[in-house]
C-alpha cells in the first residue's frame, strides 16, 4: 500500500484553498469517479485535478499553503501533467490544459496534443456530501481507458458504465462487482 492517502476532507479542504485563490480546478481520476457515484468506493492515494495553466501560479500557491510543494518524480512527467506532494502522505497529480478560441480544450504539446470539448470537464458530483465539479461521466470513463487497464480502472470503469449507462470498452469484459479496494 502506498504511504500517500487522500481522504475526502484532505481533498474537500485542497479543492476550497485552491478555490480562494481563484483556481478553476475540476476533479478528475478515482476521486472524479467516487464523486460523479456520489460515494466514496475505494481509497485513493492521490487526488487528480485538471485547471487551467493560466492559473498555475495561484494554483502553487494553494497548494504551497499545503504544504503540497514537491514535485515527486513519475515515469512519463510531462509539463502539462505531473505529481506534487507534502512528502508525508498528500498527493495531488496534476493535468493543465488551455482553453482554445473554439471552446475547447487543449492538453498536450502545442504540436500533437489532444483536444477535447470543456464539456469533459463539466460533471457535477459530491465528495462527502459536497458538490464539486469534476469530469463527465462518459470522459472520465475515456480518461480512464486507452492504456493498460490497471486494478482501479477495472474498479472504477464498470461502476460508471453501470451507473450511466456507458457501454462497457473493450477489455473491461462482463460487468462484475468490484472487488474491496
Amino acid at each position: 500500500m502506498s504511504q500517500y492517502s487522500m481522504s475526502s476532507k484532505d481533498a474537500l479542504a485542497l479543492l476550497e484553498r485552491l478555490s480562494a485563490h481563484g483556481v478553476d480546478a475540476c476533479v478528475g481520476g478515482g476521486w472524479g469517479v467516487d464523486a460523479l457515484l456520489g460515494t466514496q468506493t475505494r481509497d485513493h492515494s492521490d487526488l487528480d485535478l485538471w485547471a487551467p495553466a493560466a492559473h498555475l501560479h495561484p494554483l502553487f500557491a494553494a497548494l504551497a499553503e499545503a504544504g503540497v510543494d514537491r514535485v515527486f518524480p513519475w515515469p512519463g512527467d510531462r509539463p502539462w501533467n505531473f505529481v506534487l506532494h507534502d512528502g508525508v502522505r498528500l498527493r495531488v497529480d496534476l493535468h493543465l490544459y488551455e482553453r482554445l478560441a473554439d471552446g475547447s480544450l487543449h492538453y498536450g504539446p502545442a504540436v500533437d496534443g489532444d483536444t477535447f470539448p470543456a464539456e469533459a470537464l463539466d460533471g457535477d458530483g459530491s465528495i462527502a456530501g459536497t458538490t464539486v465539479r469534476c469530469e463527465s461521466a462518459e470522459w472520465a470513463v475515456r480518461f480512464h481507458t486507452g492504456y493498460p487497464a490497471r486494478e482501479v480502472d477495472r474498479h472504477d470503469v464498470p461502476l460508471l458504465c453501470r451507473r450511466f449507462g456507458i457501454p462497457l470498452p473493450e477489455g473491461f469484459g462482463p460487468f462484475e462487482e468490484p472487488r474491496d479496494a
